[in-house]
C-alpha cells in the first residue's frame, strides 16, 4: 500500500505537473484527518514519509503515566514497557498506527482529502497558466452556443493545460455568426479564482484584439519599431487606429498595411470584414485631430481654450464624410485623440 502511495504521486508529478511534496502534505493531512475521525479529534498523531524506502508510517504520541485517565493521550508504564521494551514515567512516546486498522469512514475521508488536494493543484496550475495570458490572445474552439443567451462556450488551452471560457453576448461581435467546432481568436480580459476553478473572460469586442492582431501581423510593431498610440473600436463595424514609427526610415502607416495591403487584409479577414483606418499618429494634436477624421480632407483644425475640444472646418462636399453614418466617423475621431470634436462646414464660417 505504501509503495503504491509513492508510485501513484510520482505519476501524478509527470502526468499533471503536481509537486511531489503537494501530494505528500495532502496524504499526510488526509491520514491525520481519518485518525481524528476515528479518535473524536484527538489530535495527537503524527506522519512520517520514507520515500527511500517508500515508507508511510503513522504514530500517536501518548505520555507514560502511572495510572491511566485519558486512553486516547495517555499509556501505563506497564503497557509501554511491554510495547517498547524501555520506558519511564513521564516519557512522550510514539506508537505505530497501522494504517490498515483504520475504519471505512476513515478511509473514505483520506480518499477524499486526497481527490481534493489534486483538485486543487490541478486549478492552481491552471489558473497561474492562464494568468500568464491576460491581455493576450488565445485560439479557441467553440464547443456549446447557447440556444436561450447566445452565450458562447470556448475550449481553449495554453501548453498542456485547457480549460472552458465563455465568451458573452455583450462581448460578441454584432451580426458574427459562430457555429460548434469553429475556431477563433480571443481577447483574455482578465484571469479570476472562483470555486469551481479559474474563470477566464474572453472578449472579441475589446479594442486589446486589434492590437495583439497588429503585433502579430507586424514585426515592426512586435520589435517596437512602430508603436501603437491609440485605438477606438466599434466591433463589427469599424476601428481607428493611430501609429508612430520611433525609426524615420520607417512608414508606420505603410509597415502596418504591409507589402499589397497583406498585413492588414489577414487582420480585416480575423475580424470577420471590420473596417480599420491606420492613421499616423502626431504629437501637434491639430495634425493629430485632421488625421483621425481621414478619409475626410480637413481644411483647419481650431484647438479651444479648455485644451480638449477642438473646430474643424471641413469642406461642403466633405461634411458628411467627416461625420460619417450615424455619426460614427467623428465618434471614432473623438475617441482616438481624447478631443471632442465639433466639425462645421467652410461655408459655416
Amino acid at each position: 500500500m505504501n509503495a503504491e502511495f509513492f508510485d501513484a504521486i510520482e505519476q501524478i508529478e509527470k502526468e499533471k505537473g503536481i509537486p511531489k511534496s503537494y501530494m505528500q502534505e495532502k496524504i499526510t493531512q488526509a491520514l491525520l484527518t481519518a485518525f481524528k475521525r476515528d479518535n473524536d479529534g484527538v489530535d495527537n498523531a503524527v506522519v512520517e514519509m520514507d520515500e527511500k524506502n517508500k515508507e508511510i508510517r503513522m504514530y500517536v504520541q501518548k505520555e507514560v503515566v502511572e495510572t491511566v485517565e485519558s486512553p486516547a493521550t495517555q499509556i501505563s508504564l506497564a503497557k509501554a514497557r511491554e510495547t517498547l521494551g524501555k520506558a519511564e514515567l513521564g516519557d512522550v512516546v510514539k506508537l505505530e498506527v497501522k494504517t490498515k486498522n483504520f475504519g471505512r469512514i476513515a478511509a473514505q475521508t483520506a480518499k477524499q482529502v486526497i481527490i481534493q488536494g489534486i483538485r486543487e493543484a490541478e486549478r492552481g496550475l491552471i489558473f497561474e497558466e492562464f494568468t500568464s495570458k491576460e491581455h493576450e490572445i488565445m485560439t479557441g474552439v467553440v464547443t456549446r452556443i447557447d440556444p436561450r443567451t447566445g452565450n458562447v462556450s470556448l475550449r481553449i488551452g495554453s501548453n498542456s493545460e485547457t480549460t472552458e471560457a465563455m465568451l458573452s453576448m455583450s462581448e460578441q461581435v454584432r451580426h458574427e455568426v459562430l457555429n460548434e467546432g469553429d475556431r477563433i481568436k480571443v481577447y483574455v480580459v482578465e484571469v479570476r479564482k472562483s470555486s469551481h476553478g479559474p474563470q477566464v473572460l474572453i472578449s472579441r469586442t475589446h479594442p486589446g484584439l486589434v492590437k495583439r492582431l497588429f503585433e502579430l501581423e507586424v514585426p515592426e510593431i512586435y520589435d517596437g519599431t512602430v508603436e501603437i498610440k491609440s485605438i477606438a473600436r466599434e466591433a463589427g463595424s469599424r476601428t481607428k487606429i493611430a501609429v508612430w514609427s520611433n525609426d524615420e526610415n520607417v512608414d508606420p502607416i505603410g509597415a502596418c498595411v504591409g507589402p499589397r495591403g497583406g498585413r492588414v487584409s489577414g487582420i480585416v479577414e480575423e475580424l470577420r470584414g471590420e473596417k480599420v483606418d491606420i492613421i499616423k499618429y502626431s504629437e501637434d494634436p491639430a495634425k493629430y485631430i485632421a488625421s483621425a477624421l481621414s478619409p475626410a480632407d480637413v481644411i483647419r483644425v481650431d484647438l479651444l481654450e479648455d485644451g480638449k475640444s477642438c473646430r474643424v472646418i471641413v469642406p461642403d462636399d466633405q461634411l458628411s464624410l467627416a461625420i460619417g453614418k450615424e455619426g460614427q466617423n467623428a465618434r471614432l475621431a473623438a475617441k482616438l485623440t481624447g478631443h471632442k470634436i465639433d466639425i462645421k462646414p467652410q461655408s459655416a464660417e
